[in-house]
């Protein structure tokens, strides 16, 4: 992909030294909405760092090799048409073998000022259940402690979190995989919300069009993607807490969450030229896309079971990539958008604020759901505001784990309007003649 935004004047390559406390992160941050970058030269380290890749839906699609207004039914179709993995034994990921000091290897950047250590950011966590032997893969974050340990901050309701805590009732720790430097679309798959048992690599084969190359573990049965840049090989320890502090959140401040747990590392095997990867985490645009795709598509498939007239549903940067939803409804029947609420915030906890429009309004465009909200929407009979509904502890508002929400129905009711809802425009005819003249026309020199 990287070779295909260099083509596109997209990517950025900084040969200059780069620090990894600090300045890597205010490089990924001041283009994280414009470029791709990679950093050729890191103090301290012999690898290169690279990062914001998906920073944007058109982005996506070009990972995915679909437009953009595809991408949510693509990611819904390979749910339901999942392409199994082949096992390899070719695996690229293995040209190199560490089995010493592992987590010191790698330029791990720290990224903001309050946060308390470096953090590997863009770790694909792959384990399998210890009691029904299903594969799982999903994202968390690793805080490096030393050349062998780390903390890692899961949410409890993770299904890494209660595979761990199956493991700690066995009386072990949960062997567990980190993969860097995927393919988008092996990433994409891992951020979707599935059933517990759902494995992401079978998703990830039907976005690739072709099975996932998968080979083991060296020192586990735990299958990783023969293709990736990076895998480190390790055990979860439940039992085992770790004071936290200050860590950065998807809406771009600082949570205090206490304890997370050790993740103890014995190995790490990666290509011959391998390249690490790093996703700028809070209010960053990667940071967010990541998270609303997935959650979109995931949201989609739940309407879809009962309101069967649901079009595009939209997780907007504006809340982050997690809190505010757009849910487009066709020809809205009394009540849809209300029911549409309650399935959003019943679906996802982390779900804040719910605005439903009309088929004509794309969810995406935010100037086009502000503009519903203002012209199709009546404050007194359209805002729903309940209380005390869960909240995701990264919820910077919530209070005992509970916030309130609101909704906002924009779609149009005939009855408020005798002059109607279609917009004032010269006829279709007219912009056709004028766009030949466009066409036809030139710029005057100066």
């Amino acid at each position: 992909m990287m070779a295909q935004l260099d083509a596109r004047g997209e990517l950025l390559v900084v040969e200059e030294e780069i620090d990894l406390v600090h300045d890597l992160s205010a490089l990924l941050s001041l283009t994280h909405d414009t470029l791709a970058v990679r950093a050729n030269r890191i103090k301290g380290s012999d690898m290169p760092v690279f990062g914001n890749l998906l920073l944007n839906r058109e982005r996506i699609g070009m990972a995915l090799g679909v437009e953009a207004e595809a991408i949510q039914s693509t990611l819904l179709e390979s749910v339901k048409k999942p392409v199994p993995p082949v096992l390899v034994s070719d695996a690229p990921v293995q040209q190199e073998d560490f089995t010493d000091g592992v987590l010191a290897r790698l330029p791990v950047p720290t990224f903001f000022a309050k946060e308390t250590g470096p953090y590997i950011s863009a770790g694909m966590m792959i384990a399998t259940d210890p009691e029904t032997g299903l594969g799982n893969a999903s994202y968390a974050r690793l805080k490096i402690l030393s050349p062998t340990e780390a903390l890692i901050g899961i949410a409890p309701n993770h299904h890494l979190a209660i595979m761990a805590r199956k493991a700690m009732a066995l009386g072990k720790p949960l062997p567990f995989a980190v993969v860097l430097g995927a393919h988008p679309a092996i990433q994409l798959a891992a951020c979707l919300y599935l059933g517990l048992g759902d494995d992401e690599m079978h998703c990830a084969g039907a976005l690739l069009g072709e099975p996932v190359r998968v080979t083991k573990c060296l020192s586990s049965d735990i299958l990783v993607p023969a293709d990736a840049e990076i895998v480190l090989e390790g055990l979860i320890h439940a039992d085992k807490p770790i004071e936290e502090g200050y860590v950065s959140e998807y809406h771009g401040m600082y949570e205090d969450y206490g304890v997370g747990v050790l993740a103890t590392f014995h190995r790490m095997t990666r290509r011959s030229d391998a390249m690490f990867q790093v996703i700028e985490p809070g209010y960053h645009a990667e940071h967010i896309y990541l998270g609303a795709i997935p959650i979109a598509a995931s949201l989609k498939a739940q309407l879809a079971r009962s309101i069967l007239n649901v079009g595009e549903v939209a997780v907007t940067a504006s809340g982050s990539g997690r809190n505010n939803v757009v849910v487009q409804i066709h020809n809205p029947r009394p009540g849809q958008a209300r029911r549409a609420m309650a399935i959003c915030w019943g679906a996802v906890s982390i779900i804040k604020n719910i605005t439903v429009v009309d088929g004509d309004v794309d969810p995406w465009d935010t100037e086009a759901v502000e503009l519903a909200k203002a012209t199709r929407m009546r404050a007194e009979r359209d805002v729903l505001i309940v209380t005390d509904l869960p909240a995701d502890r990264s919820e910077p508002q919530e209070s005992g784990g509970m916030v309130a929400k609101i909704g906002y129905d924009a779609t149009i009711r005939q009855s408020d309007r005798k002059e109607g809802f279609d917009k004032a425009l010269p006829p279709q005819a007219s912009y056709d003649r004028m766009r030949a003249v466009l066409g036809r026309a030139k710029p005057q020199e100066r």
